[in-house]
């Protein structure tokens, strides 16, 4: 029974090849999530992915100006709290603005890297480690200090040092190196 479905799947691309027809039929369709206008697609990296996205034009440059492109290409994986535009908006007048100055580099990435943890972590993993944790669960970052995770009903929010709470709107963005969780607020170690 399994060489008669292979010879029916060479025989059908054969014939898709044949025709011109593409070979992309539902069985090799990626399974994507729209972020931004624009959809992710697992088998590409975060920043492959995150480029493409109107949302996040903001994290984007700042990826750049802090030189952090080749990173979060890496095999990783990585879990990131990407904030949208409107998160950026937030921070008082003018701070995007200094945090993108080359003098500020170091503080930029340190904020960027903030919202990043080392490994893939799902909107499912990280509801069992905060029921584990009896109502929070902390998570170390790339940058070294910790983000504390709680769920205010079902919506999972993101606790930075300060005490700030950041909300993820969009869950289990899967990337080739990770996931991605949009969030509306940045993140201040």
């Amino acid at each position: 029974m399994k060489n008669i479905r292979i010879l029916a799947l060479v025989a059908a691309v054969s014939l898709a090849a044949l025709a011109g027809t593409p070979i992309m039929g539902a069985a090799f369709a990626e399974t994507t999530v729209m972020v931004g206008g624009a959809p992710m697609y697992p088998s590409k990296n975060i920043v492959e992915n995150a480029v493409n996205s109107r949302d996040h034009t903001t994290l984007v440059a700042a990826v750049k100006a802090a030189g952090l492109v080749d990173t979060l290409m890496s095999a990783g994986p990585f879990t990131v709290f990407a904030p949208v535009n409107k998160a950026f908006e937030k921070l008082p007048a003018g701070t995007v603005d200094t945090l993108l100055m080359p003098q500020n580099k170091p503080t930029l990435v340190a904020v960027l890297t903030y919202h990043v943890v080392p490994g893939k972590y799902s909107a499912a993993d990280l509801r069992a480690a905060v029921t584990k944790g009896h109502g929070k669960a902390m998570l170390k970052t790339v940058q070294g200090e910790d983000l504390t995770v709680t769920e205010q009903g079902r919506k999972l929010e993101i606790v930075d040092a300060k005490g700030d709470k950041s909300t993820v709107t969009i869950a289990d963005v899967n990337q080739s190196n990770g996931v991605i969780h949009v969030v509306d607020t940045v993140l201040l170690p």
